[in-house]
């Protein structure tokens, strides 16, 4: 494939990156995992058995021939913790890439973005691939960016809440300003329509996990969201026409004989 997503210099076939948490059961992780033909997938580090491998994980269930696993630092409320639950990962034998997770908020799940750039700063120097979860704030993406970010990931509605994207414009604003890394929408997606409206914006990529853990048929809904990210890329590459307020004839009058 040639529209490949690419994240510092590794390439990925997938514009859709999947999770690992909620499921019913790791069966049915791994069949969704393979519906939506993600390439990567995210791990909270913090729900990986790591001191005994002779039990059960979820790790099992993930094809790591086919599937690049990406950690992440959920539940982590400074940048502290980040940094050394970063690290445990790295050193389990997970991967030196992390999706970087500061919560500032119980309740709305909303990053503390002062240390999200503080972790970052900490984590690049040490080696690390950086990929912050953050708002859709402009400046902050830049700070992150200058911070050594490989690319910048923000919200499009609350984690889990399945509002699909509430900030056209915030998102229209970092598609227009962010060039150098990409710009990965996470959390919020509902269903396939968001996904699409996300890649529509100019989105990279989508990050999604409880979207599809959570709908009834879970297997079902990845392959869905596959759709989505795809038609949804396609169109932003085509270039959709227009909207006007009058109408637009589909066959033009002109050289109609009357």
């Amino acid at each position: 494939m040639t529209d490949q997503l690419v994240i510092a210099g590794r390439a990925f076939s997938s514009r859709l990156i999947v999770g690992t948490g909620k499921y019913r059961t790791f069966e049915e992780m791994r069949r969704a995992h393979h519906a939506s033909g993600a390439d990567m997938v995210t791990v909270a580090v913090r729900r990986v058995n790591l001191s005994d491998r002779t039990k059960e994980s979820l790790l099992d269930y993930i094809d790591r021939e086919k599937i690049f696993i990406l950690p992440n630092t959920a539940a982590c409320f400074t940048a502290d913790d980040a940094v050394r639950t970063a690290r445990l990962g790295r050193e389990a034998g997970l991967s030196s890439w992390v999706k970087l997770e500061v919560i500032g908020d119980e309740q709305t799940l909303f990053p503390e973005t002062e240390e999200l750039i503080r972790a970052t700063k900490t984590l690049v120097k040490e080696g690390f691939t950086v990929l912050p979860y953050t708002n859709d704030d402009l400046i902050v993406a830049r700070k992150l960016i200058d911070a050594g970010a490989a690319a910048v990931m923000p919200l499009a509605a609350p984690i889990g809440s399945g509002m699909g994207v509430q900030n056209v414009a915030n998102l229209r604003i970092l598609r227009e300003r962010i060039t150098e890394v990409p710009l990965i929408v996470d959390a919020g997606v509902g269903t396939a329509s968001d996904a699409a409206i996300a890649m529509e914006l100019g989105a990279d990529g989508v990050l999604m996990n409880t979207a599809i853990a959570g709908a009834q048929d879970a297997v079902l809904m990845a392959e869905a969201m596959r759709a989505g990210v795809e038609a949804g890329r396609k169109a932003f590459l085509a270039g959709r026409i227009p909207k006007k307020l009058y109408a637009t004839a589909s066959s033009p009058l002109t050289g109609v004989v009357r």
